[in-house]
């Protein structure tokens, strides 16, 4: 099958929209302890319309597809501003469209999350390994006309000091399944972490009985929550490809304007090399993450071995420009007042935020 990698111009005119609003509204910050402002969030997911973006027209989103999300990615890659944009739109987001069934409880939380009414986040992480649906150690206790009520304790939630609604996996009659959690439910302990990348905060999340509302129907969860990770992943590798651009281009103009021996400095052959090296990598990342967009909209077989290849070549492209960038601008690049150090943070703290996928994967993905 042919898959259109490169996004039409429906999906430019909104990269245009999308960067012009960053641009003029938002700021990435080194404090960790700044949130996001939510008059900004109100406006970039309800007024833009940019958490629905690939939510079905019958469901009250846009009826669009990945590739308009992996837009919105790239461009919050290329500008680590801290809005609550992957963990809602992406898996929050993403959780619902996974799960099975049209039933009352879906289209509402739908509907509050693309109007921009609340955010969301997904709690599946219980240890430092990779998914496994047969290890869930959180418990769900009760039935659905009683209620349920979740034990147990998830790590490392994007978001999960803030988020309105958690998705979380627990385990119910030995089957993982999702269930719904509100923030401000009782039993629910929210502790937020002091992450490497401080526009992106992670929080543990301990539930001690705390009520919850089953979210599809039962046996959906095994596949939901790999779809939930592949989406995550496929957008974080998008992520990763904009802010490999954006770190490319801070270097080159830097090495344009910034004079050396009475000359720009890129036109010393170090250079130069250096910022060759990183066109190839950012045009290999932009290769690799375009496969898996376009595969998680048009071709669900190759989704796995797609994702499991950007998330290695975008990963590795990212990080490395990163690390260029803070060379080629010398000693301004190792201060908190240059925006180089935020890349090299969200660099290194996305290429591990789901157990991104890397060479075993990718080998498993191809069937080697």
């Amino acid at each position: 099958m042919s898959l259109r990698i490169t996004p039409d111009a429906d999906a430019e005119d909104l990269r245009a929209v999308v960067r012009d609003f960053l641009t003029r509204r938002t700021e990435p910050s080194a404090d960790p302890d700044r949130g996001w402002d939510p008059d900004v969030w109100r406006r970039f997911a309800g007024e833009l319309g940019l958490v629905g973006l690939d939510v079905p027209e019958e469901l009250g989103g846009a009826g669009a597809s990945f590739r308009e999300v992996a837009v919105i990615a790239e461009e919050l890659g290329r500008r680590p501003v801290r809005l609550p944009w992957f963990s809602t739109a992406v898996l929050g987001v993403g959780v619902l469209l996974a799960l099975d069934g049209t039933d009352d409880l879906r289209r509402e939380l739908l509907a509050d999350l693309v109007e921009g009414g609340r955010t969301a986040t997904f709690a599946h992480r219980e240890d430092h390994d990779a998914w496994d649906p047969d290890r869930v150690r959180t418990r769900a206790e009760g039935d659905d006309d009683h209620g349920w009520r979740l034990t147990g304790t998830k790590l490392q939630v994007v978001e999960g000091a803030t988020a309105d609604l958690l998705f979380v996996v627990a385990a119910m009659e030995g089957e993982p399944a999702v269930f719904a959690v509100d923030g401000d439910a009782e039993g629910l302990v929210r502790t937020p972490l002091r992450a490497l990348d401080p526009n992106r905060q992670l929080a543990d999340v301990l539930l001690d009985g705390t009520p919850a509302r089953r979210v599809g129907h039962p046996g959906d969860a095994r596949y939901a929550v790999e779809r939930v990770l592949d989406r995550g992943r496929a957008a974080l590798a998008c992520e990763q490809t904009g802010g490999a651009m954006a770190a490319m281009e801070l270097s080159v103009d830097h090495a344009r304007q910034r004079v050396q021996f009475g000359r720009p400095i890129a036109t010393f052959q170090a250079v130069k090399h250096r910022c060759a090296d990183m066109a190839v990598r950012v045009e290999a990342a932009r290769s690799a993450s375009g496969w898996a967009a376009a595969a998680l909209a048009d071709a669900p077989p190759e989704v796995p071995a797609a994702v499991a290849t950007a998330a290695l070549v975008c990963g590795e492209a990212y990080g490395w420009v990163a690390a260029e960038t803070v060379q080629v601008h010398g000693g301004i690049g190792f201060t908190w007042e240059h925006v180089a150090h935020l890349h090299v943070r969200r660099a290194a703290s996305s290429a591990a935020l789901l157990g991104t996928a890397g060479a075993d994967a990718l080998l498993a993905a191809i069937g080697i």
